[in-house]
């Protein structure tokens, strides 16, 4: 797993890496700008609208979401991802922050229309994965949906397949999710849907009940 290092090492070719790899479509990225360009879309049929971006990174989605006029609030760990962010959006509201800590407190009683996360929730355990949502869901305004993007599988079956075929390139420091395990721990709660943009990603939309 990287580090806050080792995310501001990467933070000046990481859309370059992750184009290469989906490109081949190998994983840990194949379906990435599919995925990307899913979530863009929903967004957009309600643009403008409040938007938060959970570990944004060099801001490749929010920065086009901000160039079309919407409100974008973020909270990513990495100091040189901040500053890329930034240099895309100047106005944007962006806090370093560590999720892995929960949110952060200048985010308290704030609420938003859309909350989103691409490629940045695995690094929780899965049962984190859980409380986390059940977080952001008090934060979602009564319309709005959660989307998260990234490495993830309908069934566990499914992800030890993919684990098998990709032997010692799979990163076993990473939590991947697994829908069908989320669906049953959070479907009391609220609703979820899977879309599926690859062998190893997709979006999965939440929204309340």
């Amino acid at each position: 797993m990287l580090t806050n290092r080792g995310f501001d090492l990467w933070s000046d070719t990481y859309d370059t890496s992750v184009k290469k790899a989906d490109e081949k479509h190998i994983y840990p990225f194949a379906g990435y700008a599919r995925v990307i360009t899913a979530i863009y879309e929903t967004i957009m049929n309600q643009s403008p609208a409040k938007v938060l971006d959970i570990g944004f990174g060099t801001a490749m989605l929010t920065s086009k979401l901000y160039d079309a006029g919407n409100e974008i609030t973020g909270i990513d760990f990495s100091a040189e991802m901040i500053k890329v962010a930034l240099s895309k959006m100047p106005t944007a509201n962006l806090i370093q922050w560590n999720f892995t800590s929960g949110l952060p407190p200048a985010l308290s009683h704030q609420t938003f229309d859309y909350i989103v996360s691409t490629y940045a929730l695995h690094h929780l355990t899965d049962m984190a994965k859980t409380n986390f949502i059940i977080q952001l869901l008090d934060m979602l305004n009564p319309r709005g949906a959660i989307l998260i993007g990234d490495i993830c599988f309908r069934t566990r079956n499914k992800l030890r397949a993919c684990q098998e075929a990709c032997g010692k390139d799979w990163d076993n420091d990473e939590f991947y999710f697994v829908f069908s395990e989320l669906y049953e721990n959070l479907s009391v709660l609220c609703h979820l849907d899977f879309h599926e943009f690859s062998f190893c990603s997709g979006v999965i939309e939440i929204h309340h009940i």
